[in-house]
């Protein structure tokens, strides 16, 4: 389990940063009450199990960022490296499974399901992907390969790795379910 927090974590966030470390990410009581507020309003889904909860990135001012486009419906998908999947022997995201977003301070923002999962080497990442990655429609695809080439090259960095222009990349879409906008 520890394993697939660490991939949802590594896999929704890009760039630089600092890293809380286990003890700091306490589960605030607005996930509780959020997932509450959800489920009230949407009884076909009582019944399911609380989401794990997170926040995009590895730093205040991103997290908090991201967090907002989110709400917004702007920021729509989310990258992560095929490898981190296959190194920890954990199964590809799944269509349907919910995540409940929240700011770097842990307060619940928004809960998001996916919608889409591709597997895409780096240098074949659509510009419509990446806009939808960086909630941005501003050169995008400039920004997204700036970004996650950065964050990919620091993480395999730890394993002795260099990134490549044909790593696969998890593409995770994702639409924003609560708040409704």
């Amino acid at each position: 389990m520890k394993h697939l927090i660490l991939i949802a974590f590594l896999i929704l966030t890009s760039c630089k940063g600092e890293t809380k470390t286990e003890q700091e990410v306490a589960i605030d009581p607005s996930v509780q009450e959020m997932w509450e507020s959800f489920t009230q309003s949407n009884v076909e889904f009582k019944e399911e199990e609380q989401p794990e909860s997170w926040f995009f990135h590895d730093n205040e001012e991103d997290a908090n960022r991201l967090a907002e486009l989110v709400l917004k419906g702007k920021k729509q998908a989310g990258s992560g490296l095929y490898s981190w999947y296959a190194e920890a022997n954990a199964d590809l995201p799944s269509v349907g499974t919910k995540h409940i977003i929240t700011d770097f301070d842990g307060t619940a923002r928004a809960i998001i399901q996916i919608k889409k999962v591709d597997t895409i080497p780096f240098n074949e990442i659509s510009e419509a992907y990446a806009a939808l990655d960086m909630g941005t429609t501003v050169e995008p695809l400039q920004k997204w390969k700036k970004a996650h080439w950065d964050f990919f090259a620091s993480t395999m960095k730890e394993s002795e790795q260099e990134p490549t222009e044909d790593m696969l990349v998890v593409c995770e879409y994702f639409e924003t379910v609560w708040p409704k906008n």
